[in-house]
């Protein structure tokens, strides 16, 4: 498939030409605080014991927890010389649609507005709900008046970053760090109370051998650590900042995962944290006492509120994209004039998320099981680098990943053994989650239909 004329002019300038850019004021500390935001939610606290009923080992446990960090640290190398090449608003959707044309990149960027980020915002905002509703007074999320206020938690959210990356710039690193240092304290704090056993990292028998299936759980936990790549037409001197965010954000969260698994060893042996959801929870209750059930309780609704302040920002750059390709309604490509904010993208996936949110109960499953397709979507703009790479050799200069094709080739082979294995292991699933793909067809030749093609400037 031919590659579009006009993606030749889409590097070093963010937009391509004859488009309005957004303005370049993310710095890198807010860069990598979208990394790490968008990374760290509830996987990291509810996982790990169902990954240590399925090896059987601590060694194990923390060492796919470290291989999995590593594994999407190939991705972020392989993200970072594409957004340094093409330092446009939208991430994956801009790297399909220069490698494998607009179809593809439609059918993901569709997939991130109707599930992936706006499915994902609500789910966040009800979890939120549900951890403060153990905390204060406030209504269960499951009642009309929990809903009410998670869609006003997601009201102040886009409004304060409607306003400006300036406000947004500040309360994203507020929540950020806040996330972090709750972490670092839970961890430092566990181990110095001295109510663990170190005995605990002594083997308890074998791997069981579901090494891979536990990966899954935790590349999981990983997911979202390309945040900063859909805000790269924002970023300051992106060439240099957004492989720095993207690689220091994921080395931090590595930090922070294995610190928190060895956590949990100290404070429970193997046996003892098999197939516990709470294992967190469990953990700092033995290491704190039962008190601390509430301070876990508030350091995973800060990690969520985190968290879901990050998608508010990530997600509404894919739709702006789109729309100034003309596969979205065209109006949502609008610049607020004073704020310089994607502000029409940004409500439109507000209005959304609030509709699943009212509505969510039937809506769950589809949400997880769009995990499939983003997956594939993720494999294959890793595969995009590769493409590019031959198609057009010179296009990456600004940064290139040590290793290529071998480690990009490594990164898109694990992600299709996932793929594959689910397709086997959980058709329904797999099938439910390209359902969901597969209904963004109609509208996609209805937008084409109904909107003029993107004009190409003579000089491209």
């Amino acid at each position: 498939m031919a590659i579009p004329a006009a993606a030749s002019e889409a590097g070093a300038g963010g937009a391509r030409p004859g488009r309005a850019p957004l303005r370049r004021t993310i710095g890198l500390d807010v860069a990598v605080a979208l990394v790490v935001a968008n990374t760290i939610g509830s996987g990291i606290f509810t996982t790990s014991g169902f990954i240590a009923r399925d090896i059987g080992s601590p060694w194990w446990l923390i060492g796919l927890w470290i291989a999995g960090g590593l594994i999407e640290s190939i991705g972020a190398l392989s993200y970072s010389e594409l957004s340094a090449a093409m330092p446009e608003a939208g991430g994956e959707y801009v790297y399909l649609r220069e490698a494998f044309g607009p179809l593809v990149s439609y059918l993901s960027g569709w997939t991130s507005f109707f599930v992936g980020f706006s499915g994902a915002i609500a789910a966040a905002a009800l979890a939120l709900i549900g951890y403060m509703h153990h905390l204060t007074a406030i209504p269960d999320a499951s009642g009309i008046g929990g809903k009410l206020i998670a869609i006003a938690v997601l009201a102040v959210l886009t409004a304060v970053h409607i306003s400006g990356l300036r406000a947004g710039g500040v309360l994203q690193r507020i929540l950020t760090v806040g996330t972090i240092a709750a972490i670092v304290a839970l961890i430092v704090g566990g181990f110095l109370s001295g109510h663990g056993n170190f005995a605990n990292f002594g083997s308890h028998g074998r791997a069981h051998g579901n090494a891979a299936v536990s990966l899954i759980f935790v590349l999981y936990a990983y997911s979202g650590w390309n945040s900063a790549a859909y805000v790269a037409e924002e970023i300051r001197d992106p060439q240099r900042n957004l492989p720095r965010a993207l690689l220091i954000g994921i080395a931090v969260v590595i930090f922070l995962y294995a610190g928190m698994n060895l956590l949990y060893l100290y404070a429970l042996p193997i046996p003892a944290m098999s197939g516990v959801l709470a294992v967190a929870e469990k953990a700092s209750v033995k290491l704190f006492g039962p008190a601390a059930a509430v301070g876990i309780t508030a350091v995973l609704a800060l990690a969520i509120l985190n968290s879901a302040s990050a998608m508010v920002v990530a997600g509404p750059r894919v739709y702006f994209a789109m729309a100034r390709d003309r596969v979205f309604p065209s109006g949502i490509a609008s610049i607020n004039p004073f704020f310089g904010t994607p502000a029409r993208a940004m409500v439109l996936q507000a209005i959304w998320s609030s509709v699943l949110i009212l509505f969510f109960g039937a809506f769950e499953k589809v949400v997880l099981y769009t995990g499939f397709a983003v997956i594939i979507f993720s494999g294959l703009s890793v595969t995009s680098l590769i493409v590019m790479r031959v198609r057009r050799p010179g296009m990456t200069r600004p940064f290139r990943i040590p290793g290529h094709p071998w480690l990009p080739a490594a990164y898109v082979a694990v992600l299709s053994w996932i793929v594959l294995y689910v397709l086997f292991t959980r058709p329904e699933e797999a099938l439910t989650s390209l359902a969901v793909v597969a209904f963004g067809l109609p509208w996609y030749f209805l937008s084409k239909w109904l909107q003029p093609a993107v004009p190409v400037p003579p000089n491209s």
